[in-house]
């Protein structure tokens, strides 16, 4: 079977982080956009020091390191600042992971899972073979985000509204998974839909 790369995307809060995490013990390569993005972050870097420009010097800190709350506050007040925050990051964040993935498929794994919540928005869609989108019910993802980034409802509003709708993702995708079914769907549904991607793709 041929190496695959399989993007998994949707809303924040929707359950991304479970299926990769279930991936991971399967023995799939897992690479996850918001870790290669906080790379791009990193004292001193290019894509750092452009942010500050539009965004506040004050995005750094007096060592060097982003400012990443106060960064996300000012950027995810509306679409238009999250758009502009993208515009920014998107092309060193998908050329990183261009990187790895090329690493990625010089090692042992069939399957390399590439989860990025902005799969589409950055072109990093260019890079898959399939497509999973995560969805779950706008109270779900509400809860999950004030529990998993400790910020306040009204915060976390702020973030679910600067993201596109649910049909953003669906339509674009070969896959959806519902992320507010119990653990144990969740898990099953993906093993069923990577076992259907890889039947699909043996002799290829």
């Amino acid at each position: 079977m041929k190496k695959l790369v399989i993007g998994l995307t949707g809303q924040t809060g929707a359950g991304k982080s479970t299926i990769s995490e279930y991936a991971e013990r399967i023995g799939c390569a897992v690479l996850n956009a918001d870790e290669v993005a906080r790379e791009v972050l990193t004292r001193g870097s290019d894509c750092l020091k452009r942010l500050a420009e539009i965004f506040g010097y004050d995005i750094i800190d007096g060592r060097g390191f982003c400012r990443r709350k106060l960064l996300a506050e000012r950027a995810f007040v509306s679409r238009e600042r999250t758009d502009l925050l993208n515009s920014v990051t998107h092309p060193w964040i998908i050329d990183k992971c261009r990187e790895y993935i090329e690493e990625l498929m010089h090692m042992n794994y069939d399957v390399i899972l590439f989860d990025a919540p902005q799969l589409f928005e950055s072109g990093g869609d260019s890079l898959c073979n399939f497509i999973i989108t995560v969805i779950a019910e706008r109270d779900i993802r509400l809860a999950r985000i004030i529990g998993r980034d400790g910020i306040s409802r009204e915060e976390a509003l702020l973030r679910i509204d600067a993201q596109h709708d649910e049909e953003y993702y669906t339509k674009k995708s070969d896959y959806i998974i519902n992320g507010g079914q119990s653990l144990e769907d969740v898990r099953d549904n993906f093993f069923k839909i990577l076992e259907e991607i890889k039947t699909k793709c043996k002799g290829g």
